[in-house]
């Protein structure tokens, strides 16, 4: 058994060194906010923080872990969490919400790093996220809108 740190707390973990994140996350520890979408890191679904850094869980094994931080969407706190919730809420991005974890936890990323992206920075950001449902003009704007708000 091994300490992992997830959104702020060691959680007691008992999983193989190459287990996927992601299925630590969802199986071991419940949190299943993170989703699976492929597999191969190809559609983001499954993206957390791993020091503050996007990452696709489903190909990042618990080993590559060690002590660092992993902020899984159900712990996504501060202000571009905060801007992102609610831009997406206002602009109805949402329509299945399957990949939108992942999504928020791309553009928190990106936020972070880059207060006032354009839209190539954006496209950059979030080229690795796929929407099934096509809400990319949606979310596009409501990044726009959260980084706008958050410049004041």
């Amino acid at each position: 058994m091994s300490g992992l740190r997830v959104n702020g707390q060691t959680l007691g973990v008992d999983a193989a060194a190459d287990t996927p994140l992601l299925w630590v996350l969802r199986a071991d520890l419940g949190m299943t906010g993170t989703k699976f979408g492929c597999g191969m890191a190809l559609c983001g679904a499954c993206t957390v923080h791993l020091d503050g850094q996007p990452v696709r869980s489903c190909v990042t094994p618990l080993s590559s872990v060690g002590s660092g931080e992993v902020t899984t969407i159900e712990g996504l706190e501060g202000r571009e969490a905060q801007a992102l919730r609610q831009a997406w809420l206002e602009l109805d991005v949402v329509q299945c919400g399957y990949c939108q974890g992942g999504q928020i936890m791309s553009a928190s990323a990106l936020l972070r790093q880059n207060p006032d992206p354009d839209d190539a920075a954006i496209e950059a950001a979030m080229s690795g996220n796929l929407c099934r449902c096509g809400t990319y003009p949606r979310i596009r704007a409501a990044i726009r809108l959260a980084a706008q708000r958050l410049r004041g």
